[in-house]
Parts: structure tokens; sequence; C-alpha cells
């Protein structure tokens, strides 16, 4: 088989970003045979690396929804956090990279579309997020971005500021506070509130 038609056949996967071993199944070959023919194809501009095991279809640079959830597989994923709240406008700063949430370990992932750092958490904060597909990861709402972020560091520091703050028009406070009532150990909840209940109080209006 020629390295067009191997091409070939991982475009018909329909997939933008594949595993080794996606590439060794629909080759029929072994992984260490898949790893060298997909190193050869990066050569070509065919395929680009992303990470270990990892590699994108086209040199076009993927949306990082789509190699998120390779990333945390088999753990349910999605993008919240700094890179949510940036996407609603919600704060000014740009992030340095990718803030996700999974039900898998907290772990930090460099990409050739940038780093991923994905924290773990608790199964019952999990959801609050749309858009997602069965090959791309979903995005934080509003609510559950600015929860995620407020929470998870709540756990680490105690205490979270987020300066200018600007929450959308639209914005539930009952859907946040729904997700506050959810934290298990009455400590934390108490901290996440304390922050969100700051960090609100403080926060300006988009468009006023």
């Amino acid at each position: 088989m020629s390295g067009i038609d191997r091409y070939a056949r991982l475009q018909d996967l329909g997939l933008p970003v594949v595993t080794t071993s996606d590439a060794a199944v629909a080759w029929g070959a072994s992984l260490a045979v898949a790893a060298r023919v997909l190193s050869r194809l990066t050569s070509s501009g065919l395929v680009v690396k992303i990470s270990h095991g990892l590699w994108q279809i086209g040199a076009q640079m993927v949306d990082p929804a789509f190699v998120l959830p390779a990333l945390t597989n088999p753990y349910p994923s999605y993008i919240s956090g700094w890179t949510a709240l940036s996407r609603y406008d919600m704060i000014e700063q740009i992030p340095r990279g990718i803030f996700a949430v999974s039900l898998g370990r907290t772990k930090r992932v460099d990409t050739s579309v940038g780093q991923f750092q994905v924290h773990h958490l608790h199964p019952q904060l999990f959801g609050g997020f749309t858009d997602e597909t069965g090959i791309r990861a979903g995005f934080a709402r509003p609510e559950k971005a600015l929860f995620d972020v407020v929470y998870l560091f709540s756990v680490r520091q105690g205490k979270v500021t987020l300066p200018e703050l600007e929450l959308p028009k639209d914005f539930d406070m009952r859907e946040l506070q729904r997700w506050v009532s959810a934290i298990p150990s009455i400590r934390l909840k108490t901290l996440t509130t304390q922050s969100l209940d700051h960090l609100v109080a403080g926060a300006k209006l988009q468009g006023a």
C-alpha cells in the first residue's frame, strides 16, 4: 500500500485527529509500522504530529476541541475555565493554554496546538457544557466555566481573583447556584461561595 493510499484510508475515517492505534487498524498494520508510516507522512505535510501517539489529518491547525477527547480517553472531558471565559468575552486575558475538565486524572499535555491543562473534577460536578459530538469536546456554558475555575482554584488556594470580570446579560445566577449546591464538601462549598459572591459583586455587565 502506497503512502497516498494509506493517507486516503485515514481520510476515510472522517476524523480530524487519529491515534497511532486508529491508523494501525485502518491499515491492518502493527503499531510499530503505523508509527513509522505516520512519521513519514509528516514530512510531506499530509499529517502533523500533535503529541505522542496523536496525529492530525491535514496541515491546517485543528480545533483543540477535537484533540481533547483523544487526550482524556476513555474519560469524558470538556473545555472550560479560562478558555471558555475568554470565548464568551468574560475576561480580557488571553489564556496561554487550553483549560479542560475531565473525570480522568489531572495532567498537562504539550501539543502542537497548545498546552492542555486537564483538571480532574468530582463526578457530581461534571457537566454544564454544550456543543459536544462524538469526536468533539463540548464547551462549558458561561455559568459552569466560572464555577469550574473558581471551584478548582478554591481547592488549591482558597481564594480566587478575576480582574475585570464581565458577565453576559443572560448569565443565569440560579444555574451557578445549582452547581455550588452540588459540591459534596462543606468546606469547599463555603470557599467557593465566598469567592463567587465576591467576583459576581464586582463584575460588570457586558454592554453596560
